[in-house]
C-alpha cells in the first residue's frame, strides 16, 4: 500500500470511540459549505474530516457531520460516542450504525452517513477513496467545532 495514504495502525482506531482524520478532496466541487466538517488548508483549499471507527472487529470510516443538521460534526476532535456498534450524533441523540452508516434512530432515521473508503493491509490503515487525500490525523482547520448554539445531549 502506498505509505501517503496511511492513516493510522489499526490498534490506533477505537472501538468505543473514533479517531479523526482530515482529508482533501480531490475534486473541491463534490464539497457542500453546508457540511459541517469543511475547513480550509493554509493554502486555502478545501479540507474534510473522515471519522474511523472498529465495528465488529472492521474498520469503517464515514465523513464527520450528521445527517440531520449537516453544519454539525459527531467527532469535534475528543472522539464521537461510540456503544453497541452504534456512532451517536450528540447534538440530537441519532445513532447510526458503524458497519454501514445507516442512522436506525434520530430525526434523520433511514439517512446514510457518508462512506470513506479505507483497507486494512499489514496491521494498519489506508485510505483507499479517489476521491480524497490524506492529510494528517486529527480535526480540519479554521471551522471550530461544527455545533453552533444548539444545546446538545451533553449537557453543553
Amino acid at each position: 500500500m502506498d505509505e501517503s495514504r496511511r492513516i493510522a495502525g489499526v490498534e490506533e482506531v477505537p472501538e468505543e470511540s473514533t479517531l479523526l482524520a482530515t482529508l482533501r478532496p480531490i475534486d473541491s466541487e463534490t464539497v457542500d459549505e453546508g457540511e459541517g466538517d469543511l475547513g480550509e488548508g493554509e493554502d486555502g483549499s478545501p479540507e474534510v474530516e473522515a471519522v474511523l471507527t472498529r465495528a465488529a472487529g472492521e474498520v469503517r470510516a464515514f465523513r464527520n457531520y450528521c445527517q440531520h443538521w449537516t453544519d454539525v460534526r459527531l467527532d469535534k476532535d475528543d472522539g464521537a460516542f461510540v456503544r453497541n456498534g452504534e456512532v451517536f450524533c450528540q447534538t440530537h441523540g441519532a445513532t447510526f450504525e458503524a458497519d454501514g452508516g445507516y442512522c436506525n434512530f434520530g430525526p434523520c432515521e433511514g439517512a446514510v452517513l457518508e462512506s470513506v473508503g479505507v483497507a486494512v493491509a499489514d496491521g494498519a490503515v489506508y485510505l483507499d477513496d479517489d476521491a480524497y487525500e490524506f492529510v494528517r490525523l486529527g480535526p480540519s482547520a479554521g471551522k471550530g467545532d461544527g455545533s453552533g448554539s444548539r444545546i446538545d445531549f451533553t449537557g453543553n
